[in-house]
């Protein structure tokens, strides 16, 4: 692909190295030789420090540069370019002047891309002809690094260039996200809006310094602080953001004093060397101070929730796109969605209602959702109204055997001869989060009350069953923990209450509570080299999905004590000798054994019996002996009487195999 790179600057050059990385002829275009100059000097060093790292090999940082051409004028870089990435400073005028010379010079099938953080991608193209064409691409500093690029369709953008432009995105290694209206800021800007104006007005009324809320915000684990940040950034920057979003989204983002006096004082930043710190060493001298305490992250994480809110009832962007955005693009271990998840609507309202009153800003009054008492539907939004069909997560036709059913972090398939398949669906490594234990909940509901499927099998999709829960997840307390471990564990145990038989397929990781599923399940496969254990101890925590008491009936006390305060890994050849797993299976062929070990089972048990004798085996274990063989001649008696029974006894005698109706 030829791709055109307008602007040179600290964006330009990211972009266009990241597109040549990934094998594109790029055209990096600047009026200003020095601007050429510097931009080939810095993708130079970046090339050399990825070859130190190990990134890519040597003499493919020769193949990269070679794809990188730098010119002067526009004319001679557009004329067949196929993507056009125009990364000039935030300046709308110049911008539309841009790009009305690219609607001139440029093929009429070419997508002509902003890199525009805040600027709405319809004012954009206000001289643009072929409106269609035009859409954000939205990079994220350094763009060579960074994971996130927004995709931005404005209202005139043709659904065929706004999907080309999302494949695009993912095509040069990025996470593309998908920004369904146009808006100022977008996504990640536009959450973070709203915190700018609450960091600036925490200063002017006084109510902490800088350093004591950096300090703070670092001892939450978020890699920066607000205002250390903010000065990286550059402060310029952030005051013209709080320009923009005054004439676009509320007057709200005039009254900020802190950022504008610095920025008159020339104080920009680690640019300038200075602003809220200073930066003469290459690093923000941060004051030595006890962190805050009259603000707290539960503020920020209020403030950011009602943004992403009103950006679902906007119908900017849906939640799932907007958890993924924020982190990638604030570099963060989660998301405002999952935080929401784990707040009360109440409690959010009172907090946001506390700082509108305080600070005297409508921006932090409760949308509309909020107000309503709505958070928790509107934060489970799938799809939007106004999407084909065809995405939307409600089927109108029960699914048939052969169809997949995807749920946001799982896949349900509906195999032949009564088998059905779960995979975890959070590649690469299918961690454990909130939402997969509550798919996991409705997808074995769904499957509970299917006749027609005997044999359950849960694995992961890819190469590996799970490396286990995602520990990065926000829960706020430790109460909400210990229902957060119970939740997984009444989950879990529906596994072994369901009337069907639950394989576990283990591949690759099977980790933490990516061993403790498997443990719930009925029977275990594996490949001989997948990775298996619980290594909660190591990490200050203990096996909270019930693994501490399900290995130790599986294993007896002795050994589960030593897997467990070790933290040891198994293979799944140790776990066979171990007796954890039933059968082995070439790591080449075990979604397929795995299948074919489910049918004989469905296809060669009667769906009564396996039932019943899985409720007895795990039914016994709670009991006496006594009470179990009563257990047990109660289930043969309701056998006895079965349709069932009558054709397992008639096919043995006339030797054919049985052909079992679950009657």
């Amino acid at each position: 692909m030829k791709v055109t790179v307008i602007g040179s600057g600290e964006m330009g050059r990211g972009i266009a190295l990241v597109f040549a990385q990934y094998g594109n002829d790029v055209r990096l275009e600047d009026s200003l030789p020095q601007a050429r100059e510097k931009a080939k000097k810095y993708i130079d060093e970046n090339l050399s420090k990825m070859v130190e790292k190990g990134i890519i090999k040597r003499g493919e940082d020769e193949e990269i540069r070679s794809r990188i051409k730098y010119y002067g004028t526009l004319e001679e870089c557009v004329k067949d370019a196929d993507l056009v990435v125009e990364a000039v400073p935030e300046i709308v005028e110049l911008k539309q002047d841009i790009f009305a010379n690219l609607d001139r010079l440029c093929r009429r099938d070419a997508i002509l891309a902003t890199n525009t953080s805040n600027i709405k991608i319809s004012e954009i193209s206000k001289k643009v002809g072929n409106k269609e064409r035009v859409l954000g691409m939205h990079f994220f500093n350094p763009a060579n690094r960074m994971k996130l690029v927004e995709i931005i369709k404005s209202e005139f953008t043709g659904d065929e260039y706004f999907e080309k432009a999302f494949k695009i995105g993912e095509q040069i290694g990025k996470t593309a996200v998908k920004v369904l209206k146009d808006s100022p800021g977008f996504i990640v800007n536009r959450i973070n809006a709203p915190d700018m104006l609450f960091f600036c007005n925490v200063v002017d009324k006084g109510v902490e310094r800088p350093e004591e809320l950096d300090l703070y915000a670092r001892g939450q684990g978020l890699p920066m602080g607000p205002y250390e940040l903010m000065d990286f950034v550059g402060l310029d920057t952030v005051a013209h953001m709080l320009d923009y979003y005054a004439a676009t989204v509320s007057e709200d983002y005039n009254k900020c004093r802190i950022f504008r006096d610095l920025v008159k004082e020339g104080k920009l930043g680690k640019k300038s060397g200075k602003g809220f710190y200073d930066w003469s060493s290459g690093k923000a001298a941060i004051p030595n101070v006890e962190p805050s305490e009259k603000v707290t992250i539960m503020d920020i994480f209020a403030i950011e929730i009602n943004e992403a809110v009103k950006l679902i009832e906007e119908r900017v962007a849906l939640p799932e796109e907007i958890e993924t955005a924020v982190k990638l693009g604030l570099n963060r271990p989660f998301g405002p969605i999952s935080v929401a998840r784990s707040m009360t609507n109440a409690e959010l309202k009172k907090k946001l209602e506390q700082l509108s009153e305080f600070y005297g800003f409508k921006t932090f009054e409760p949308a509309e959702s909020i107000k309503q008492g709505k958070l928790k539907d509107v934060i489970s939004t799938k799809s939007f109204p106004s999407e084909n069909q065809k995405k939307q997560v409600e089927r109108t036709e029960p699914q048939k055997m052969g169809e997949e059913k995807k749920y946001s972090t799982l896949i349900l398939e509906r195999r032949e001869n009564h088998v059905a398949r779960i995979l975890l669906n959070r590649p690469k490594h299918n961690f454990m989060n909130s939402d997969l234990i509550s798919d996991l909940e409705g997808v074995i509901k769904e499957v509970w009350e299917d006749q027609e499927i005997r044999v359950v099998i849960i694995t992961g999709s890819g190469d590996t069953f799970s490396a286990g829960a995602e520990l990065s997840q926000f829960i706020p307390g430790m109460f909400d923990f210990v229902e957060y471990s119970r939740k997984g564990e009444r989950i879990f145990k529906m596994l072994q209450e369901i009337p069907k038989v639950v394989i576990a397929e283990l591949k690759g990781n099977a980790l933490g509570g990516g061993f403790e599923l498997p443990l719930s399940c009925d029977i275990r496969v594996s490949t001989p080299d997948a990775k298996m254990g619980l290594p909660e101890v190591t990490l200050g925590l203990i096996p909270a999905w019930s693994g501490s008491q399900r290995l130790a009936k599986l294993v007896g006390n002795s050994r589960a004590m030593y897997l467990i305060l070790t933290g040891k890994k198994m293979t799944g050849q140790q776990a066979f000798d171990f007796g954890i797993v039933s059968e082995l299976y070439p790591k080449e062929t075990v979604d397929v054994d795995t299948i074919r070990f489910a049918e004989s089972i469905s296809l060669g048990d009667s769906p009564i019996a396996a039932s019943l004798a899985k409720r007895l085996i795990n039914r016994g274990a709670d009991v006496s002996y006594d009470s179990g063989l009563e257990m047990e001649s109660m289930a043969a008696g309701i056998i006895y009487g079965t349709d069932d029974m009558k054709e397992g006894i008639t096919a043995m005698l006339q030797k054919r195999k049985p052909s079992y109706k679950g009657k």
